[in-house]
């Protein structure tokens, strides 16, 4: 059986974002971020996943790309950020957890820098964040990865115009390289999936927008040190990669701590690579949960960082 999923449309400053919802409209609030070349429909077996719990999923484009309109300034993970802010005030969200892979996990990051929402018991908050499957520009091993032949696509990707005229036209063959090339079994990124996502980016706005997000590494490189610099931060963070991704988790956790993270949480995702919430969703969904679970803003002290 099929779950109900509930679109609309969200005003935020000059966004509009289109949300996907599931789930209780009262239950504990789950706010999720996607990456690139993705669209709100990568979480959609999580969604399935989580069918029955008290949980509200809301999953959205992230702006320009899909159903989202509006250009976020600069391109910043920190001004998306911004975005992301607004949007859990609109909605009204409490003890919620906001959780982004790949370049909505970077987003994630620098909300979780910016809006430690734990330490000043806002009425609306983010109460613990969720990262996937992503490396954070400025923390390490951040310049490791740069250096790493096989990620060739970050610099290409930055270069003005030229990634836009070579993929427009060709969303979906381009596309179709990362999933098989970053995911443990090529298969389970069904061909729905990779349809909707090409169609998200169909667009050339579309396609800047998901470029920009490369664009503006140098700028998040920049911020994420200034953040680091400015002091630490107490909002629960789990860190959760793909065991076949390949990299240190160590690595991970340990720049994350350097950068002043001093509520981390990790966890790999068994069978999985790069897309691991499209590749093991309810595995994905139970890490999710349950880590929701041991941070509830009554018993934060719960969770252990490993």
């Amino acid at each position: 059986m099929s779950i109900d999923l509930r679109h609309s449309t969200v005003a935020i400053g000059e966004l509009s974002l289109h949300l996907v919802e599931s789930g209780h409209p009262e239950g504990r609030p789950y706010l999720f971020l996607h990456g690139w070349p993705e669209s709100w429909r990568t979480w959609l077996g999580v969604m399935e996943a989580a069918r029955g719990d008290d949980a509200r999923i809301v999953a959205l484009d992230l702006p320009g790309i899909g159903g989202s309109t509006g250009a976020v300034r600069d391109g910043s993970k920190r001004r998306l950020a911004d975005g992301v802010h607004g949007l859990v005030r609109e909605l009204g969200l409490t003890d919620a957890t906001l959780i982004g892979h790949d370049a909505g996990g970077m987003a994630a990051y620098a909300y979780l820098r910016q809006y430690d929402d734990t330490a000043r018991a806002v009425d609306h908050a983010i109460d613990r964040v969720v990262i996937m499957n992503t490396v954070i520009p400025g923390v390490d091993p951040w310049n490791d990865v740069l250096r790493n032949p096989h990620i060739w696509h970050f610099g290409l990707h930055t270069v003005p115009d030229l990634p836009e005229t070579l993929v427009q036209g060709r969303q979906a063959a381009y596309f179709d390289y990362f999933y098989d090339v970053l995911s443990a079994d090529p298969r389970r990124i069904t061909a729905e999936s990779r349809a909707a996502h090409a169609a998200a980016y169909r667009s050339p706005a579309a396609l800047t927008a998901g470029f920009d997000l490369y664009r503006a590494f140098a700028q998040d490189a920049r911020d994420n040190t200034a953040f680091a610099a400015a002091g630490p931060v107490e909002t629960p963070l789990l860190y959760v990669r793909g065991d076949r991704e390949g990299s240190d988790l160590l690595a991970y956790a340990q720049g994350f701590r350097d950068a002043g993270v001093r509520n981390l949480t990790t966890a790999m995702v068994a069978d999985a690579g790069h897309f691991a919430q499209e590749e093991q969703p309810a595995d994905v969904w139970a890490l999710i949960r349950d880590f929701a679970d041991t941070t509830t803003t009554a018993g934060r002290a719960a969770a252990v960082p490993n």
